[in-house]
């Protein structure tokens, strides 16, 4: 098996799990929150990550 099939092979999955880092990156935003940082703890943990940030309160804005 060569390179290229072996990554075309697995492409589907790279797709799908950096889609959802951009789509968790987007939802922390929303909650006032880091959308690197969520961006790359999605990269790493994926669902959970999407998990926890949709149980996650919003962050309220400071006062001043």
């Amino acid at each position: 098996m060569d390179q290229l099939s072996r990554f075309a092979g697995g492409a589907p999955w790279f797709v799908g799990w950096g889609t959802l880092a951009l789509i968790n990156a987007a939802l922390a935003q929303g909650k006032n929150r880091s959308g690197l940082l969520w961006f790359l703890l999605s990269l790493l943990f994926g669902p959970f990550a999407t998990l926890l940030l949709v149980l996650l309160p919003k962050v309220r804005g400071s006062l001043f």
